[in-house]
């Protein structure tokens, strides 16, 4: 049990040397990870930053009394398996990276990253083609003819290498594809009279081109393999009920049923490729739009497209996190993963009193609880003036990190990346959510997994600004732990 312990302790808490090093001076020194002792380690953050990512450990109670406030796991009851939890490498996120010493993106990439000596971030969301946060608008074939396709310089000058280095870091991280918008050339202004429509900002994909659209992502697919780059799943369309984005396509549910069942999926298999297909990846109230209500459900009804879905994505723009709940129970054997949300001048979002608990109750934990196996947040980094963007895109948004451009080295942690870090550094991609309940206070959200290696993790955020003296049990074993008030606290044990 003690060297289990150490290593728990060890990945845990290594990052924090890292953290301190990335932050205090030119000369940035990797220092080896602290040790902690204990039967239980912990990693804490408040809302006021008095603890910010702080490490610290409790010990098994020898005493049979339990606090009133207990929390009881139960690994027999078993939920969906966890893939991971990340965040967007966009254009801009890799520009500002780039732009770092190489030392301190080392120290960066390393913090947020390694599964050993970081927060082991697991998931990635890149762009197929161009996003709101590209350093240009573009797609990878812009000259008519499919047989034009190629990686164009934003992946190949700033993503790809970027993700060569987080590779280099973690091995097996997952990477999620989504297209803003097909090439101008394929897009009609309506589908009735199929006329062009040679603009980066709404239109619909011409039916026409279903087979070659097909094609770019198959080839995009495998240019990302030949950089040694495994893409492990694609949507079909960001957020394709928005027409207003700087680059964007509509897509209702019957396109993209079609897409898939006679285009998308055929293509894939035929070409070996074992990408998941995630349909829908947009906001829980599907914009509103009456007849794209339970768009992905609707799709999963016709087997002739379900049989190439593995589930559908989600984002948080609009409605509310109970309809992931909704979805999964019309459809049990599809998975669910939330895919995009992002903070801003309009939520406050470089606020950690505002946004810390609220984002791990609504965004981490939330959609966890209601089926996730992926919890994915926009932008990793951005700069101090929000930016690099697009015109028409969002111009509002910070980063999950936000660097100075004065120095391109000081960063600004922000919830989202509070929430992701509480997420990944305790529970590992492969593990089970695991049942927990017992203690009912609406300001107290929690879960439970059972990781690959045996070890438990909990995750707890505390919205109350009182502190609240909480007991875990497995049923072997407990713990006590005063969790402070406006709090996240993630727990691992053996």
């Amino acid at each position: 049990m003690k060297s289990i312990m150490k290593k728990i302790a060890l990945n845990i808490l290594g990052c924090f040397t890292i953290l301190a090093a990335c932050s205090s001076s030119d000369d940035v020194t990797i220092q080896p990870p602290v040790q902690t002792s204990g039967d239980v380690a912990l990693l804490i953050t408040t809302a006021y930053r008095t603890k910010d990512l702080a490490k610290e450990a409790v010990n098994f109670s020898k005493k049979d009394n339990m606090a009133p406030s207990l929390i009881t796991i139960d690994s027999s009851q078993r939920f969906q398996e966890m893939d991971g939890f990340g965040a967007a490498i966009t254009g801009s996120s890799c520009y500002n990276l780039l732009l770092m010493k190489p030392e301190d993106r080392t120290a960066f990439l390393k913090e947020t990253f390694s599964p050993d000596n970081g927060f082991g971030f697991s998931y990635i969301r890149i762009s197929i083609g161009c996003s709101d946060f590209s350093l240009s608008e573009y797609t990878c074939c812009d000259e008519p003819g499919i047989e034009n396709f190629a990686l164009q310089s934003e992946e190949l000058d700033f993503v790809i290498p970027v993700l060569k280095e987080i590779l280099a870091i973690n091995p097996s991280i997952k990477i999620m594809g989504s297209p803003w918008t097909a090439p101008r050339w394929m897009k009609v202004s309506d589908l009735n009279t199929l006329s062009a429509c040679d603009t980066w900002t709404s239109g619909q994909l011409n039916p026409n081109y279903y087979q070659d659209y097909a094609t770019y992502f198959v080839k995009w697919i495998q240019a990302f393999n030949n950089e040694g780059i495994n893409i492990y799943s694609i949507t079909p369309q960001n957020e394709p009920l928005n027409r207003g984005n700087s680059a964007s396509m509509y897509m209702g549910w019957e396109e993209q049923r079609d897409f898939i069942k006679n285009a998308l999926g055929p293509k894939m298999n035929a070409a070996g490729l074992n990408t998941k297909i995630y349909a829908f990846d947009h906001n829980y109230n599907y914009d509103n739009i009456a007849a794209e209500q339970s768009y992905p459900t609707k799709i999963y009804e016709d087997a002739a497209a379900s049989q190439y879905i593995s589930g559908a994505a989600f984002h948080n723009y609009g409605g509310d996190k109970s309809e992931l709940n909704t979805v999964h129970n019309a459809n049990p054997e599809k998975e669910l993963v939330f895919s995009e949300t992002s903070i801003g001048t309009w939520n406050s979002g470089r606020d950690l009193r505002t946004r810390l608990t609220d984002d791990m109750r609504e965004v981490a934990l939330g959609t966890v609880n209601n089926w996730c196996r992926g919890v994915i947040v926009w932008n990793l980094m951005l700069d101090s003036d929000l930016g690099p963007n697009r015109e028409g895109g969002c111009q509002t948004c910070y980063g999950a990190v936000d660097i100075s451009n004065n120095d391109y080295k000081t960063i600004v942690r922000n919830s989202h990346y509070y929430i992701i870090a509480h997420m990944s550094a305790v529970v590992k991609p492969g593990a089970v959510r695991i049942g927990s309940e017992g203690y009912n206070d609406s300001n107290v959200v929690y879960s439970a997994f059972l990781n690959p290696d045996g070890s438990y993790a909990l995750v707890l955020t505390n919205n109350n600004e009182d502190n609240k003296l909480i007991t875990v049990t497995d049923g072997d074993k407990h713990f006590a732990y005063e969790v402070p008030g406006k709090s996240v606290v993630s727990y691992q044990w053996n």
